[in-house]
Parts: C-alpha cells; sequence; structure tokens
C-alpha cells in the first residue's frame, strides 16, 4: 500500500486558528468542527516528532502593513481589534516544538519565515489546513505549489468565512490542481 507521506518530510500547517477568527460564522462546517479535526492532526503529528506550524495574522502594532486596495468588497481588517485577536485556539496550545509564525497578508509565505524553516528541516509535504479556505489557506497553498512543495489538503479541517460555495469552488477546482484532498481520518490512518 503506497503511504500519502513521508514521516520524515511532512510538516502540518495550519491556517488562522486563533481567537479573532474562530468566533466568526463559518462555512460548510462551524469553526469548532475545524478546530477539533485541526486538533487531532496535530497531535498525531506531535506524538510522531514531525514538526507542526501555527499561523497567525496581524497587523503590526503601527497598523502600516496592511494593504489598502480600493475593492468593491471590504476586506473585514477594517476593524478595531481586541487585545487576545490573534492568539492560538486553546485547543491548539503552541507545544514546545511547535512553530508559530505570523503573517501580515492572506498567504503565509509572504514576508515570513515559514519557506525557510520548512526548507531546514527539509520538508517535502505539508499537510494543510485552517480558515478560510479561499483567502488564507489557497493563498499559501499557491505559494507552495509555485514554491514546490507536495501539498495534502484536509477538506474537513477547513472552513470558509463566506459561503459554502466559496469553500466548494476552492477544493473542487484549485486543490486538486495543485495537490490532494483527503479527509482528517485519511491522514490519521497513515499513522497506523
Amino acid at each position: 500500500m503506497n503511504k500519502l507521506f513521508d514521516k520524515n518530510k511532512t510538516a502540518l500547517v495550519i491556517i488562522d486558528l486563533q481567537k479573532g477568527i474562530i468566533n466568526r460564522q463559518t462555512y460548510p462546517r462551524k469553526s469548532s468542527v475545524v478546530v477539533s479535526n485541526a486538533t487531532k492532526l496535530a497531535d498525531v503529528f506531535r506524538e510522531n516528532s514531525m514538526p507542526v506550524f501555527l499561523i497567525r495574522v496581524t497587523a503590526s502594532p503601527d497598523m502600516k502593513d496592511g494593504l489598502k486596495p480600493i475593492t468593491d468588497s471590504p476586506t473585514g481588517t477594517e476593524n478595531k481589534k481586541d487585545p487576545d485577536w490573534a492568539d492560538i485556539v486553546s485547543e491548539l496550545v503552541p507545544k514546545e516544538d511547535d512553530f508559530v509564525i505570523t503573517k501580515r497578508q492572506w498567504g503565509a509565505f509572504y514576508n515570513t519565515e515559514l519557506d525557510l524553516q520548512l526548507r531546514r528541516r527539509k520538508i517535502e509535504t505539508i499537510v494543510l489546513c485552517g480558515i478560510s479556505t479561499n483567502i488564507g489557506v489557497e493563498s499559501t497553498a499557491r505559494f507552495a505549489y509555485e514554491y514546490g512543495y507536495q501539498q495534502i489538503f484536509v477538506e474537513d479541517a477547513m472552513a470558509s468565512g463566506k459561503s459554502k460555495e466559496e469553500h466548494e469552488a476552492t477544493i473542487k477546482y484549485i486543490f486538486p490542481r495543485i495537490g490532494r484532498v483527503r479527509k482528517t481520518d485519511e491522514i490519521i490512518n497513515e499513522f497506523k
């Protein structure tokens, strides 16, 4: 039986499961389900001494790094944030060997050390999940594809912040072209 990934060359990358984001309505599943499935994945990766990267998004303290594009739809970055907005959710509190990466834009690779830290650990495959499927996760996935990483997208550990249709469009049309789409249990079964 072929394995989905080599445990020595694979990392888990969890996008934006932080206090300020999980309190929003998500589709097609509640953020609590996404957090629960991501936690299961993090636990099994940690048990197998595999890297876990917890990505969070926030603006710099002076708010000067945020993009201010003229758009037809608000980006959601205009509101004042609570002090704990960027804190990783309690279910995924970073462990000693985890990496916490703060991004300032949608994608986790842009202007962060994510690529450097993955390459230093000789990571070839990333297992990707989080919120929002079609924003933070997809932006990260597109960069990862261009950087040459193999990718596995955990569909039931993702949700969109706007609609079920946005989530489904990314899962159906984008992710199959740049990686493999699987469920949480399929990833966990790789460790048995």
